[in-house]
């Protein structure tokens, strides 16, 4: 029987067919989905800010050095980072009615850096679903590679 496994915020996962990864209220966070379709494994980051900070210990934190570690997690379980292809979701302004500072403008800073941080690891991305200015939850497949995109303001997706 499939299981379906929790990826938290500034956390991680990897899982093989026929389970799923999921997590829940990405705002401005990322949720970065890897897929190896050859070896059926699906790997899930949520990171929370675009750039790790000297202070800070967590490395799934932060999408410059929790996307390298999420790759290195699913080699581990035999996939080929050749062979990934990347699925994206989140980077809301949930603080649309501030002034443009940086605090309003994580999510687009934490796309920025997901989409850099997978261009410098050659992996493509094939679908995404981010910015706008509401909450999503995400399900990966590790069956299918299939992200279902649902929030409660705006209409659910597959990608």
């Amino acid at each position: 029987m499939a299981s379906i496994v929790k990826v938290g915020i500034a956390d991680l996962n990897v899982v093989k067919s026929p389970d799923s990864l999921i997590s829940y209220a990405l705002g401005s966070c990322v949720g970065i989905c890897l897929y190896d379709e050859m070896a059926k494994v699906a790997g899930m980051s949520h990171i929370l800010l675009p750039s790790k900070l000297e202070s800070d210990s967590n490395l799934m934190k932060f999408a410059d050095t929790a996307i390298p570690l999420l790759v290195e997690k699913m080699v581990e379980k035999n996939a080929r980072k050749i062979r990934m292809v990347a699925k994206i979701a989140g980077g809301a302004n949930m603080f649309s009615g501030m002034m443009r500072s940086s605090t309003s403008r994580i999510g687009e800073r934490n796309v920025a850096q997901t989409k850099e941080t997978l261009k410098k690891l050659g992996i493509r991305i094939v679908a995404e679903d981010t910015g706008g200015t509401y909450g999503r939850t995400i399900e990966f497949s590790g069956e299918t590679g299939i992200l279902y995109v649902r929030s409660i303001s705006n209409q659910n997706k597959e990608l």
